[in-house]
């Protein structure tokens, strides 16, 4: 790994051999070749243009749906965070957000100055570049559904702005996905309302989260992605595996769909249960099971 030892110089942090636990909100997984925590765009573009091209590049948030896996991650991973956390009202009822952006926090923003429509972003755990990237979504309504746009700098350091038909949405995915771009704002409509009235209804969605998912838990979010015509949560239940430990991994007693870290478990842990789920429900039911959560890195 010739590149490690010609690194560019940058005006964020690069961290060597650093543990990607901390970063994740299941705190499991082994270390990054190295992290790179840059200052602002202009610091991750001259980084990323000066970058030998031989070495891999990840992009990451916060973690909430990741999981690194206990032999670490090969390269550089990028994770964003104050340099690209701004928001911005746009006017005619647009607002633009940085790809370090809570969800939550967007969607307050966006009550605040009276556009409605972002409201089920007050229960999705994540940034927004993730929610982006796989067109995240809960009680209704998805990203596809109000994004107009998306700024993405490519793995030279180049930018440019993609469309919502540009990134042809599909349940959970997007052509993000594959293309190896780094989010880093987005463009949101909505429709004008009374933000006393949009409040409301974000109080109603973060009052179910709190009481039906494990939110204070190491976990992942949404485990499995919903087959069609199926809920994952029950299909999982359904099987047996609510409640039922394997290792330091457990399915939430109280979200069946929500993989957790009960303290002490591994990387190995939590995706030995999740892929033991899907075959097991498989066997059961002839339904097949797809992770939502990502996984990286090397076992």
């Amino acid at each position: 790994m010739s590149w490690k030892q010609n690194l560019p110089a940058v005006r964020g942090k690069l961290l060597a051999d650093e543990a990607l636990a901390p970063f994740t909100w299941f705190r499991v997984g082994g270390p990054a070749d190295v992290v790179f925590l840059p200052a602002d765009e202009q610091d991750l573009a001259d980084f990323l243009k000066a970058l030998d091209p031989a070495a891999p590049v990840l992009a990451i948030g916060v973690g909430s749906n990741l999981l690194v896996r206990d032999g670490g991650v090969d390269g550089v991973v990028i994770r964003l965070g104050k340099g690209f956390n701004a928001v911005e009202p746009l006017g005619d009822s647009r607002i633009k957000a940085g790809s370090a952006v809570p969800d939550a926090f967007l969607a307050r923003k966006a009550a605040e100055a009276g556009i409605a429509g972002l409201e089920f972003y007050a229960g999705i755990p994540g940034t927004i570049g993730g929610a982006t990237i796989m067109n995240a979504g809960c009680y209704g309504s998805e990203t596809a559904n109000v994004l107009v746009s998306a700024r993405v700098m490519d793995r030279r350091g180049e930018v440019r702005e993609l469309a919502t038909d540009d990134l042809h949405f599909t349940y959970r995915h997007s052509a993000l996905q594959d293309a190896g771009l780094i989010v880093l704002d987005a463009t949101f409509e909505g429709l004008p309302d009374d933000p006393a009235t949009i409040k409301a209804r974000m109080s109603e969605i973060t009052a179910r989260r709190e009481t039906t998912q494990p939110i204070r838990e190491k976990t992942g979010g949404s485990t499995f992605k919903n087959p069609p015509g199926h809920s994952s949560w029950k299909l999982v239940d359904e099987a047996g595996w609510r409640g039922k430990p394997f290792g330091g991994a457990m399915f939430s007693p109280l979200h069946s769909n929500f993989l957790i870290n009960t303290g002490e478990a591994t990387a190995a842990d939590l995706e030995g249960l999740g892929d033991t789920v899907r075959a097991d429900v498989l066997a059961k039911t002839g339904v097949r099971l797809d992770w939502e959560i990502k996984r990286i890195g090397r076992a």
